[in-house]
């Protein structure tokens, strides 16, 4: 890591950042075996803001200064942190963790809404709004609400407005704290702190508690931290800067694979060849927004090398 930046091209931070982003839901489920909500919220931001502190000292980068930015970073840990992460944790306390990294790819969809009403959208083509709908389509396959019976409950809607928030946050950032002369670094590390503090006022709400979390829970809730927070909220705020909030949310289109396929395996939770075939078109839609416009060939280039480059 160099100057706040990792040392990977774009596509491998957003596979990494989809495989540590889905892994999420299994941590928090098993964390929620021996910790509150409250708690698992509070000690992942703490965890990750520690572990982002560690690499700007070591590459010898300072947190941001200035009141404005600090404004901006508690507005943008409320929204990107403090908010979805307690949400996420209320709501798997009753909602499968393959269900709720579904309901998480909606992301990308609010993201666009908000883009575009905002203006922070940028270069929308049409085969990349096709591929947001195609990859909402492969959610809805995984989903099937066809076939549920209760699953919208309070915990559904909790994920649905934690995926709304992460969109609005991303918006946020885009416009207020990236391309401002901080490194990304500094800043992820910076807004963990800061959802910290904010997340840490919801401790009384527990009351006097007689937790007593075993192995399992300790663990998962330091993976949690760590690396599904830590550096997944990093990588985030790399794609942010580099190609905009909503190519960032569209990496949760990714989570349902990673997630149901890490429920099924670690906790035993159903998948069938309805939630397969959903994946694969889930993915077909994450590589259509992915695309991108080829760069015009250079304009004394011989015709041989433009076609050449068309290959």
């Amino acid at each position: 890591m160099i100057n706040g930046r990792l040392g990977m091209p774009a596509w491998a931070r957003v596979g990494v950042l989809a495989l540590l982003w889905g892994s999420t839901f299994l941590w928090i489920k098993l964390a929620l075996q021996g910790l509150s909500a409250a708690q698992v919220t509070v000690i992942r931001c703490a965890l990750g803001a520690l572990a982002l502190a560690v690499v700007c000292l070591w590459t010898r980068q300072r947190l941001p200064r200035g009141r404005a930015t600090w404004g901006h970073l508690f507005v943008a840990a409320f929204f990107c942190n403090a908010l979805p992460f307690m949400l996420f944790s209320m709501a798997q306390q009753t909602v499968d963790s393959g269900l709720a990294g579904v309901l998480n790819a909606t992301t990308p969809l609010w993201s666009l809404l908000i883009g575009l009403v905002t203006g922070t959208e940028r270069g929308l083509r049409p085969i990349r709004l096709s591929g947001l709908m195609v990859g909402l389509g492969g959610t809805v396959v995984i989903f099937a609400p066809w076939q549920q019976s209760g699953g919208m409950g309070l915990g559904a809607v909790a994920i649905l407005g934690a995926a709304a928030s992460y969109a609005i946050a991303f918006a946020y950032m885009q416009r207020h704290l990236v391309g401002r002369g901080v490194p990304t670094l500094s800043l992820s590390a910076a807004q963990l702190t800061a959802a910290t503090g904010l997340t840490a006022l919801t401790l009384p709400a527990d009351g006097p508690t007689s937790l007593q979390p075993g192995p399992t829970a300790l663990v998962a809730v330091a993976v949690l931290g760590i690396f599904a927070t830590g550096i997944t909220f990093h990588l985030t705020y790399r794609i942010i800067a580099d190609e905009g909030a909503t190519d960032a949310a569209t990496v949760g289109y990714l989570l349902p694979v990673v997630s149901l396929v890490l429920g099924a395996t670690a906790l035993d939770e159903k998948i069938g060849l309805r939630a397969v075939a959903g994946m694969l078109v889930v993915l077909a839609g994450v590589a259509m927004t992915r695309r991108r416009r080829r760069p015009p060939p250079p304009a004394d280039a011989a015709p041989t090398v433009a076609v050449a480059q068309e290959i």
